[in-house]
């Protein structure tokens, strides 16, 4: 049965590139495509084995998801890659990357916007990097697309509206409200202040440390802990599924992080299943208005949370499992 969606869902996504062609390519108004807004002519799908989410941007410029194994990296090589920037968090294949004769440029950021300075170092980046460049993040639907947009709506005079269709078309997610608020609040910076800009960057920056993280993930329950006890008319419905979104994406990529792998398997486990509760929970507000539903995920993934703590946060440093604390 799995199988067979799988199936049905790559269908209707090759379907779905192949229309884009389709409108680009006759020049119809890719308005049809994407919520009546415009959608730049140059941009293109691109297929290739070892990438997913694949596109032309402009002759120089190309978006989509991380490289998988040398297939990707082969993908890169034919379309003439030579910088790369990762906005994903994990480390980037740094030695894969100079065997086929490409840099790599690590600037992360989150999937709830991205801050004024990345903004800057981004631009900055793609102006002073050898190009052709490709900008990617983990699955190139997200993070990575909000990037390129950035750096289109700056060198490219790319409009908000222009940057938002190309959000849908990479498939970025609607709940991810930081990230459209990104470009739709984007400002060209001035040259005086991209000079100052240092056009020095790293290969692989630092990961994220496993306590940062949790620390994060406490700080978004709380926010969601905060609009669960409000009325529901002091803000847009929508705030609480942000931050639902978030908090599941706050699992999945903690358990990418070197710290978790080095607490064991058990660990893994937890924030595993950490995840697969916040998704039902966040499922339970995007697809009913069932309240009962949503309170019951959530006091699921509550007790998760719970569990997890009493095992590697709450024993004193003698007796815990780890040997760093969980934030309190």
């Amino acid at each position: 049965m799995a199988a067979a969606v799988s199936i049905i869902v790559n269908m209707a996504k090759r379907l779905y590139l192949i229309l884009l062609s389709l409108a680009v390519f006759y020049e119809v108004g890719a308005s049809d495509l994407v919520s009546g807004a415009p959608l730049r002519p140059e941009i293109k799908p691109i297929q290739a084995r070892g990438l997913e989410n694949a596109f032309a941007l402009s002759t120089n410029l190309f978006s989509g998801s991380a490289p998988e194994g040398d297939e990707g990296f082969d993908a890169l090589t034919k379309l003439g890659v030579k910088t790369i920037i990762t906005v994903d968090g994990a480390r980037p294949d740094v030695e894969r990357a100079h065997a086929h004769a490409m840099r790599y440029i690590h600037l992360p950021h989150g999937y709830d916007g991205i801050p004024v300075p990345t903004q800057l170092e981004l631009i900055k980046a793609v102006q002073t990097a050898q190009v052709p460049i490709y900008i990617h993040c983990h699955h190139g639907q997200h993070r990575g697309p909000a990037a390129a947009a950035v750096v289109c709506m700056a060198n490219q005079n790319w409009s908000p509206a222009e940057a938002e269709a190309w959000l849908h078309v990479a498939g970025t997610g609607t709940n991810y409200q930081g990230l459209y608020a990104t470009v739709r609040d984007f400002k060209k910076p001035a040259r005086s202040v991209l000079d100052a800009v240092p056009a020095k960057f790293s290969e692989a920056r630092k990961p994220a440390g496993i306590v940062d993280s949790m620390v994060s993930l406490d700080e978004t329950l709380d926010r969601i802990k905060s609009l669960r006890s409000s009325p529901a008319s002091s803000g847009p419905d929508n705030h609480l599924l942000n931050e639902a979104t978030l908090l599941r994406e706050h699992f999945r990529e903690t358990q990418r992080l070197p710290g978790a792998e080095k607490r064991g398997p058990e660990f893994l486990r937890k924030l595993a299943a950490a995840e697969d509760r916040a998704s039902t929970f966040e499922q339970s507000l995007s697809s009913s208005s069932d309240a009962v539903a949503a309170n019951r995920a959530f006091e699921a993934l509550s007790d998760t949370c719970v569990s997890c703590h009493r095992l590697y946060r709450d024993p004193p440093l003698s007796s815990a499992i780890i040997t760093s604390p969980l934030p309190r």
